[in-house]
C-alpha cells in the first residue's frame, strides 16, 4: 500500500511539472534563434499567433506540434490559410499542410527531440505541419 502511495505521489508530482512547463512556455513564448510566428485563424475570424521552431528536411519547411496544448494546429487543420512571419519580417502567406506516413518519418529523423525535453513535455505525441509558400 506505501508503495502504490508513493508512485501515486510521485505520478502527481510528474504531472505538476509537465503542466507548469507547459504553462510557462505557452505564457512567455521564448523566441529562441530558427523560431516562426505562425498566425492561425478559428472559424470567428479571429487571428491567434503562436512561436514555433522552423524545422528543415529535404529543403522544406516544417513546424512540429511538441505540446498537448494544440490549439494552433487544430486551427491549421481547419483553415489552412496561415501567416509566417520570422524575426522582424513581415508575414507572408502558407498553407500548413500536415504530413504523415514516410515524410513524417523522415522529417522526425532530421529534427530528433530529446528525451529530456520529451518528458517535460509529457511525452505527447509529436507531429509535423509543412509550410508551403502560398
Amino acid at each position: 500500500m506505501k508503495a502504490l502511495k508513493i508512485i501515486g505521489i510521485a505520478f502527481l508530482v510528474y504531472v505538476a511539472i509537465v503542466v507548469l512547463f507547459e504553462s510557462l512556455l505557452g505564457y512567455f513564448q521564448p523566441e529562441p534563434p530558427g523560431s516562426l510566428t505562425i498566425t492561425t485563424t478559428d472559424e470567428d475570424g479571429t487571428s491567434h499567433d503562436r512561436v514555433l521552431t522552423e524545422l528543415a528536411s529535404d529543403g522544406r519547411v516544417y513546424v512540429a506540434v511538441n505540446h498537448w496544448p494544440r490549439a494552433w494546429y487544430h486551427r491549421a487543420l481547419t483553415n489552412p490559410n496561415v501567416k509566417v512571419a520570422r524575426g522582424d519580417g513581415e508575414a507572408l502567406n502558407h498553407v500548413a499542410v500536415p504530413v504523415s506516413g514516410e515524410e513524417h518519418d523522415q522529417v522526425a529523423e532530421d529534427n530528433p527531440l530529446g528525451v529530456v525535453m520529451r518528458f517535460l513535455m509529457g511525452f505527447p505525441p509529436r507531429y509535423f505541419v509543412r509550410l508551403d509558400p502560398a
